[in-house]
């Protein structure tokens, strides 16, 4: 176990973080899906974040994350939902037709710790989700 530090603590906070597109379309492809991934990076990067692994489907994103404790995991899955969307939206005309005025990201997320598993279960689950990634979320 490799503990992180900050200027006045010792931490390990390690986060399993899911969301989906709304109504679970599938539209990340291509140059879009490339995009919301630099776009998700570069949020972890300004906060501090280390992204451990990361797997982004046709129509949900998984991220296995170090999350420094200042930082909320709800403000950490905002920011990264927000720039997305926004960028996204403005940067493909053919999916603000369908999205613009609303989101992009459906409602919600779904995080958990590593506590209650190892983090073995966790990377290997990601690793079983890039080989057969259309039915192993549902």
């Amino acid at each position: 176990m490799h503990y992180d530090t900050g200027k006045h603590c010792v931490f390990y906070h390690r986060y399993h973080i899911v969301w989906s597109t709304k109504y679970r379309y599938k539209v990340r492809i291509g140059p879009l899906r490339l995009r919301v991934r630099d776009i998700c990076r570069q949020v972890c990067r300004e906060n501090g974040v280390d992204i451990l692994r990361g797997v982004l489907s046709s129509d949900h994103v998984h991220m296995f994350v170090s999350v420094p404790p200042r930082l909320a995991i709800s403000d950490l899955v905002r920011k990264m939902k927000g720039r997305s969307s926004y960028r996204v939206q403005r940067e493909f005309p053919q999916i603000r037709k369908r999205y613009w005025g609303c989101r992009f990201w459906g409602r919600g997320y779904f995080s958990t710790t590593n506590g209650a598993i190892t983090e073995d279960i966790v990377l290997q689950y990601l690793e079983n989700h890039i080989a057969d990634p259309t039915g192993a979320s549902r």
